[in-house]
């Protein structure tokens, strides 16, 4: 059941980018959904509306674009708590380190492989 959950949240996620990138009557790209889905989950997480998707869902609710911007937002949240206002500037980045690296050595090394035509 936890994999169907995950596969149906991941997937109706996708649907709704997918859906406004093609329905709606202005030149929406790629780009404009990676930043509003970033923006929508680190809202949605702050008002409390995101974790309970996640708890749903779990990968399927924290892999996705709008997963980022939960845990950037719960990064914040936290190290607020604990570092106080220094921690609105720190705590996005303390919680996603790994997940950025990760994306900066993984697209590093497929442009050196593939050798991309830009």
């Amino acid at each position: 059941m936890t994999l169907l959950m995950a596969f149906l949240i991941g997937g109706a996620i996708c649907v709704v980018g997918q859906l406004v990138m093609d329905l709606t009557p202005f030149n929406v790209t790629p780009a404009h959904i990676l930043v509003g889905f970033v923006t929508v989950g680190a809202v949605l997480s702050a008002v409390g509306l995101y974790q309970p998707l996640v708890d749903l869902g779990g990968a399927g609710a924290t892999i996705p674009l709008s997963g980022f911007g939960h845990s950037l937002a719960q990064g914040v949240l936290e190290a607020v708590k604990t570092k106080g206002l220094i921690g609105a500037f720190s705590g996005g980045l303390e919680a996603t380190a790994a997940g950025i690296a990760a994306a900066v050595v993984f697209g590093y090394l497929m442009a050196v492989i593939f050798n991309p035509q830009g």
